[in-house]
């Protein structure tokens, strides 16, 4: 995946999905001028999945491209103080959110929002969209996201159906669901978009959950990639968003 466009947060898709977590790669602009390497920055320490294993294979595919160095901030255990957890967001040239669970401390957050507001770059990599159901800010930037709370107060449910037209449902009910792990297919919904362009127009994920019923204010999405969540697998019958561009 291509990430490197201003003032956009990325969603839901790591080389191909986000929400799935396959892999995370940048693609660079297609010529052969040598460009300084990106900085980026891994946000983790909390997380209902598991980041001590996941942080390091992101590293290592980042850095492994050779365009990219990579530094790691890492929370306290659930209960810590987080008043000292303090990254250097405005340092990096993308900040990649590997992270779910307790709030972080205002100033924190302040300075996550000033980042992205002044044209930051973010990942909301799985399973980070479960994160900050109260945080309306952090729900504008990753637009949808699941569990926590979340339901018809915080935004639609998104999805596309089998026309490929995007749906907006205000039915009430949760935000986030999955059935068991199964491997799905990844359809390519804009082939020429410079964040897809020249893969293949479906990809088969390996076995995963295939994140589906999510909600928040979905505003400003650009729907790159979906999978099926077919109701024999337990999913809901919809194209789910699996890599989504939001123009934050």
């Amino acid at each position: 995946m291509s990430l490197a466009i201003r003032r956009r947060t990325w969603l839901q898709g790591a080389a191909i999905s986000l929400f799935s977590g396959v892999a995370l790669a940048f693609a660079a602009e297609a010529d052969n001028t040598v460009k300084p390497k990106i900085k980026a920055l891994i946000v983790d320490g909390q997380n209902n999945h598991n980041w001590q294993e996941t942080t390091p294979v992101l590293k290592k595919l980042l850095e492994n491209s050779g365009r990219f160095v990579v530094d790691v901030a890492t929370s306290p255990a659930p209960g810590g103080d987080m008043s000292q957890f303090k990254p250097n967001f405005a340092a990096y040239d993308v900040v990649i959110i590997n992270y779910a669970g307790d709030s972080w401390s205002p100033n924190t957050k302040t300075a996550f929002e000033k980042y992205v507001a002044e044209g930051g770059r973010v990942v909301i990599f799985h399973a980070a969209n479960n994160a900050f159901a109260d945080w309306p800010e952090y729900n504008q930037i990753c637009a949808l996201g699941g569990w926590g709370g979340r339901n018809e107060k915080s935004g639609p449910y998104l999805y596309l159906n089998d026309a490929g037209e995007e749906v907006r449902d205000i039915t009430p009910g949760p935000g986030g669901n999955h059935g068991p792990q199964w491997a799905y297919p990844i359809d390519v919904r804009l082939p020429e978009h410079p964040i897809m362009k020249g893969l293949p127009s479906v990809i088969q994920h390996v076995l995963d959950e295939l994140y589906e019923k999510l909600r928040g204010p979905a505003e400003n999405v650009t729907i790159l990639a979906t999978a099926y969540a077919d109701p024999q697998h337990g999913g809901s019958g919809h194209h789910e968003p699996q890599l989504m561009l939001i123009d934050y």
